[in-house]
This record gives structure tokens, C-alpha cells and sequence, in this order.
């Protein structure tokens, strides 16, 4: 088998990734895996766009905004397609600043978000909603992706963010608060892999064999199977204290915030992203997503 290099686009580098590739499954199943850093979402998807990235791990929201609305940050839209669900948010929660002691003193404050039109930035909203702090009581500026948000958060540079894949267990850490969770909002999907629609059989084989790899990984993780590398690899790769990644562990076998072993993505999930857009950046486009999803997800059979 030719071994296929795949180039990977990340918000937070990937546990999956990471132990997949320390106990050598990427490389028996004839791949090689570059993990890259991305700054934010859109940059993730300009780099796919333009063949620097392969595959991204990526929020469906932006799938949902970069191939259907022509008003995504790129302005134009990507033939982008779903190949796996991930995770069900890991965690994702509205945290606030070591200064901000409630969600009612983010009002005439400064929120941080990835871009301020995306998936999590409108979870970001709807969870100060919930909390009687209405979009224009405070500020919006787009900070980037997660790491870069919870720093920013430790620092006092914005009042509130929202944070998930350990990156809300080391803003605790650091003097922040997690004030809301996102399984408030009803079924949610933080994390798929993407990528661009392909004609190519080398690529759709490396690419099936890739989701194949994670998604191995995910059921030994959810049936407690790895526990010890699950902790040691958060110690490691996330700089999580070992009670921290414990915790981290315990989120990621949770049924309602942690990995989905299956790769089926929940339809349910992706019409309360659609709910949210609807509420905070309404657009007829919308209207054509729901019946449009299902034909762009290139998923797992139900095993």
C-alpha cells in the first residue's frame, strides 16, 4: 500500500490524532498524518480551499456557512463535504473572565469569538441570551480560534468567550469561571472532519481510511479502553493537570458532550445550529440548508 500523506487543519490539537499516530494505526493503515494549527475559521477554510489543508476537524456550522451562504467570511462558497461527526461540543461552555464574576457583568464589556458570524459565537450569544444579557449590551471581537480565546480570557482581554477541548478546563485553571454549558441549547455537533469534494479514488480511500482510524480510536475511548493514554495524552498535548484531565476524560466518554464512535452526524444537532443562524444572522439561504445537509455528509455506515 502507498503510504498518502493527509494534511490536517485544527482549531486544538487533536487527542484522536495524537494517540492514533503514537500507537502507529495512522501509518498500519498507509497514512501520514500532518497536524497544522489554525488561527481561525476562516483561514482554516481558505487553506482548504487552496490545497494547503486536506481535511479540517471544524465546527459544522462553518461547513453549513462556507457551502451554502454566499455571506461566509470567504464571500464566496467552498464545495465543502462531511465525512464524519467528531464530537458533541467536549465541553463547550460560556466562560467568563477571572475579573467578570457573572454573566450580568459582561454587559458593556467585550466578548471574544472566533469571527462573530460562526457556530460557536452564535452558541456564544444564545447562552448570554439565556443569562438576560442581550447581543448589544456588550462588544464583539474576533479573537480566533480556541487556544488563542482562552488566553485572551486568562488575561482579562474580553469578559467572556466561549471554550471547549480542555481549553475551558485550563481557563479554570487560570482564575476563569464557566458560567453555561452548551447542552442548554438542545442536541448539539461541535466537531466534524471536512473537506472539499473529490473525484479522486486515492483520496476518497485515504481519506475513508483516516475516519476509519479516529473512529477506532473514539469507541476504545468511549468503552474505557484508554484511559491511561486518554489522561497522560490531555497531560501532555493540552497541558491539562492530571485532575484536569481526568475531567477531560470524563467529558469525552459522556454521551451528551463527548465523542460520537458511530461518525453519524445528528441532523437534530445541525437544525439547532440552523435555529441559532436563524436568530442571530437571519437569511433566506437558510430556508434550502435542512433538506439541502444530508447530500454533503459523506459519512459512516451505521455499524
Amino acid at each position: 500500500m502507498r503510504v498518502v500523506q493527509l494534511r490536517i487543519g485544527t482549531f486544538t490539537q487533536s487527542l484522536l490524532i495524537h494517540l492514533a499516530t503514537n500507537d502507529g494505526r495512522f501509518a498500519r493503515a498507509g497514512l501520514e498524518i500532518i497536524e497544522s494549527s489554525v488561527p481561525s475559521s476562516p483561514a482554516q477554510f481558505q487553506s482548504l480551499e487552496t490545497g494547503d489543508f486536506d481535511l479540517v476537524f471544524t465546527s459544522p456550522d462553518n461547513v453549513l456557512a462556507y457551502r451554502f451562504l454566499s455571506g461566509n467570511p470567504l464571500h464566496r462558497r467552498l464545495p465543502v463535504v462531511v465525512l464524519a461527526a467528531i464530537d458533541r461540543g467536549l465541553g463547550l461552555s460560556l466562560c467568563l473572565s477571572p475579573s467578570t464574576r457573572s454573566s450580568d457583568e459582561v454587559r458593556g464589556k467585550t466578548v471574544g469569538v472566533d469571527v462573530p458570524q460562526s457556530g460557536f459565537a452564535f452558541a456564544l450569544y444564545e447562552l448570554l441570551d439565556r443569562a438576560g444579557v442581550a447581543p448589544g449590551d456588550y462588544s464583539v471581537e474576533a479573537l480566533g480560534s480556541t487556544p488563542r480565546r482562552a488566553l485572551a480570557l486568562a488575561h482579562d482581554q474580553c469578559a467572556a468567550t466561549i471554550l471547549n477541548a480542555g481549553n475551558e478546563l485550563r481557563a479554570k485553571a487560570d482564575g476563569c469561571t464557566v458560567a453555561r454549558e452548551v447542552g442548554e441549547l438542545g442536541p448539539y455537533l461541535g466537531t466534524v472532519v471536512a473537506g472539499l469534494a473529490t473525484t479522486n479514488d486515492e483520496t476518497i480511500g485515504a481519506r475513508r481510511r483516516f475516519v476509519d482510524v479516529l473512529l477506532s480510536m473514539a469507541r476504545e475511548i468511549v468503552d474505557g479502553q484508554r484511559n491511561e493514554d486518554v489522561v497522560n495524552g490531555s497531560m501532555s498535548l493540552l497541558e491539562l493537570s492530571e485532575r484536569d484531565a481526568l475531567e477531560h476524560l470524563r467529558v469525552m466518554m459522556s454521551p451528551s458532550t463527548g465523542l460520537i464512535p458511530s461518525g453519524i452526524v445528528d441532523l437534530d444537532a445541525i437544525a439547532t445550529l440552523v435555529g441559532l443562524r436563524r436568530k442571530f444572522a437571519p437569511t433566506l439561504e437558510l430556508d434550502a440548508v435542512m433538506s439541502a445537509f444530508p447530500a454533503i455528509v459523506d459519512q459512516p455506515s451505521p455499524s
